[in-house]
């Protein structure tokens, strides 16, 4: 994916540009374009001394890219930096990729600074970028500094015309602050589509939730919606959601917490109430976290998958539950079966900006890219993977949680519904062939 972020760099080359850096994730903030704040060496000096690591990139108009990265802060006045981390790039060359690396080879002379020169490498200089102030000519910056390529960075053997195309003609010249962690990327149109959101659709959501409650021939009355998942997952704390969605205030139904094993140990359903005291046709069934020596095992996980597990159970990692147990559901009704869906808990942590603005969730290709990851390692399609934020350090409500939630809850339950429903014509079906049967054996 090449989704573009701030600056003309795409995905795909942050993606090299990473490797390239080295050790994991970075962020690249554009702090400094000359076509907009000005190709000026002050202006510079403002905007890009003092950010830590930087990587300026040039962008020509042969459609060649290239540039340097340094690890350090631009040295002041006169004075070399001594960075064994530098290198010069390039990604394109006459619009072809063309990716590679130049190592230092004498980290003395890695970047310069002056106070009338803009982004310096090397001692010669191997890339010089502009000296003072360059004007734009139809749109093209003609630099006036230096390609001495070769002289402190090695280019095995290329010549500064296989990366510059003979000259420092330049469209743009960006510094980007490189940062450690993932960056965010912003999709331009929305993965998943939504209505607006604001208070009517919060209010609509609430309304159709409330609303939602299994066939009347079925005889079943409410849905139940089994959280399962590992330590720390989100579980009580979705709980705690809905429950706070619907009560108006902020609750704590469900205990959660930071803990090396499962705070819950029950396997408990949470009735869910309006702020009126009316009930709600579903019920938030928690569980133990999944792990290794403590809580849900495999066996365990399969009997409450396939409906076999009283409500209040409470689970023993040292004695598994086992058929032999009492109240154990040896023939678990419809009432009991579970279709599946996925919570994707803990978005926030994902896209820093979707921990401020819920509402930005479904640009961002952050949290896509796990919706993603989760459909395929589940074997479910994408529409089955629900991304949620839950209620931890906030003491009031937030509309765009709220709608999240009510989002996520009002789709297990449409689920819920349809699996019902087939369930119930399944059944017919099979009542229908009984009966023909039954009757042709009669006339026989």
């Amino acid at each position: 994916m090449a989704n573009k972020v701030e600056g003309k760099l795409t995905n795909a080359e942050m993606d090299v540009l990473e490797l390239m850096i080295g050790s994991g994730p970075k962020t690249f903030t554009l702090i400094y374009s000359i076509t907009s704040d000005g190709c000026n060496a002050t202006t510079f000096h403002q905007k890009c001394d003092n950010q830590g690591a930087t990587l300026t990139v040039l962008y020509n108009p042969q459609g060649s890219v290239y540039g340097g990265y340094a690890s350090l802060n631009w040295p002041g006045h006169g004075a070399w930096a001594n960075d064994p981390k530098t290198f010069l790039f390039q990604l394109k060359f006459s619009g072809k990729k063309m990716e590679r690396r130049f190592n230092n080879k004498n980290f003395t002379n890695s970047i310069y600074g002056h106070t009338n020169y803009g982004p310096t490498f090397g001692g010669g200089h191997d890339l010089q970028t502009f000296n003072g102030t360059v004007n734009p000519s139809n749109g093209v910056f003609a630099l006036n500094g230096s390609s001495n390529f070769g002289h402190t960075y090695d280019i095995y053997g290329l010549q500064a015309t296989d990366i510059t195309n003979g000259n420092l003609n330049v469209t743009d010249l960006e510094v980007f602050k490189v940062t450690e962690g993932a960056r965010r990327l912003v999709l331009p149109n929305p993965w998943r589509k939504s209505p607006e959101w604001n208070k009517n659709f919060l209010q609509e959501l609430s309304q159709e939730v409330e609303s939602l409650k299994p066939p009347d021939d079925l005889k079943i009355q409410e849905f139940r919606i089994l959280l399962l998942g590992p330590v720390g997952s989100g579980k009580s704390s979705f709980c705690n959601t809905v429950t706070s969605v619907f009560r108006g205030r902020i609750t704590q139904m469900a205990n959660c917490g930071k803990a090396a094993h499962s705070i819950t140990s029950v396997y408990k359903p949470f009735m869910v109430r309006t702020k009126k005291g009316g009930r709600l046709h579903f019920r938030l069934c928690d569980s133990p976290g999944m792990e290794e020596s403590q809580g849900l095992e495999a066996v365990e996980t399969n009997f409450l998958l396939d409906g076999h597990v009283p409500e209040m159970y409470e689970f023993n990692p040292a004695t598994p539950i086992s058929m032999s147990d009492p109240g154990f559901i040896v023939k678990p009704g419809l009432s009991q079966q579970i279709p599946q869906a996925v919570l994707l808990t803990k978005i926030d942590l994902v896209d820093t900006e979707v921990a401020g603005k819920p509402s930005s969730v479904f640009t961002s290709g952050n949290v896509e890219n796990k919706v993603r990851a989760a459909s395929e390692l589940f074997g479910l399609p994408r529409n089955h993977v629900l991304p949620v934020k839950n209620y931890e350090d906030e003491m009031l409500l937030e509309d765009g949680v709220n709608i999240l939630a009510l989002l996520a809850l009002r789709q297990v339950l449409y689920f819920a519904e349809d699996f019902l429903e087939s369930c119930h014509v399944s059944e017919e079906g099979r009542e229908t062939i009984v009966s023909d049967t039954e009757n042709a054996s009669e006339a026989f």
